[in-house]
């Protein structure tokens, strides 16, 4: 059994996915398992995806449901029934980790305590001068300088984000202030998410039901939201922002009003 599963959630961008898994061949801690949680993504990528989950070395399975639109949450709950781990770490399919992100993650764990990082959101210049092979030489975090003056002078934001800190003091400084779940950057066990069911499957549109939802039942559950920032990084392949639709704030509002935190719409049905 692997020490940490990795949930990747995926739909189309077999692009993106090549520079994830590319950041992903390159951690320092190699003792875990993949599992490309896929919202249905076109049926010519199939192929693709298993020729790639067959020749890059690491542990990866493909879980994929038809497309019948924005269904993240529920096949995010089938990765989590599937995975072999009791640790879980979830991330998006358009975030390339830094090689210190999954050893970040599994040395800080603790039961009934949910990590939350951040990330670096790239330019789209920056995003597309990136290549596999770029991403396993260390490209992004050997070249800080030129993301800081992009941030400075173009598109890119948050890059300070990818400051790597060492120092035991200067992460519980930095992480002293309260900071909520970001669905691309987290983690916990797996018990604590089945007790609050998983993810509600209601969601289907993007934002709240992949983060806000999730933190606020499991901190009605008891779990403690822990912030890694500057410890667990990413860097955010640039894309235009999806819609926000506020059917999504109509459900969370239900939710709180019934303060429950175990879903009925979530893994058990």
């Amino acid at each position: 059994m692997p020490s940490a599963s990795l949930i990747i959630s995926f739909y189309n961008r077999i692009d993106f996915l090549k520079l994830v898994l590319a950041g992903l061949e390159r951690q320092s801690f190699n003792d875990f398992e993949i599992l490309i949680a896929d919202d249905g993504s076109r049926i010519e990528y199939l192929d693709e995806v298993e020729f790639i989950s067959k020749s890059s070395g690491l542990k990866i399975k493909h879980v994929r449901h038809e497309d019948y639109g924005f269904r993240k949450n529920k096949i995010l709950n089938r990765a989590i029934v599937e995975s072999s781990s009791d640790y879980l770490i979830f991330v998006d399919g358009d975030c390339i980790p830094h090689k210190e992100f999954i050893k970040e993650h599994y040395e800080n764990r603790s039961l009934k305590t949910c990590l939350t990082g951040r990330r670096v959101n790239m330019s789209d210049k920056i995003s597309k001068q990136l290549t596999p092979e770029k991403v396993k030489a260390g490209y992004l975090e050997n070249n800080f300088i030129e993301l800081l003056f992009n941030g400075i002078f173009g598109q890119s934001s948050y890059v300070e984000k990818g400051i790597y800190i060492k120092s035991t003091l200067l992460r519980r400084i930095l992480n002293k202030k309260y900071r909520g779940i970001v669905g691309c950057n987290f983690s916990l066990f797996k018990e604590d998410i089945l007790k609050i069911n998983g993810f509600d499957e209601r969601y289907e549109a993007p934002s709240v039901g992949e983060d806000t939802d999730i933190q606020y039942r499991l901190e009605l559950y008891g779990v403690k939201i822990k912030s890694v920032n500057n410890i667990a990084i990413q860097y955010h392949l640039y894309h235009p922002l999806l819609a926000r639709p506020e059917k999504n704030l109509e459900l969370f509002g239900k939710i709180k009003s019934s303060g429950e935190f175990f879903t009925l719409f979530g893994i058990e049905k």
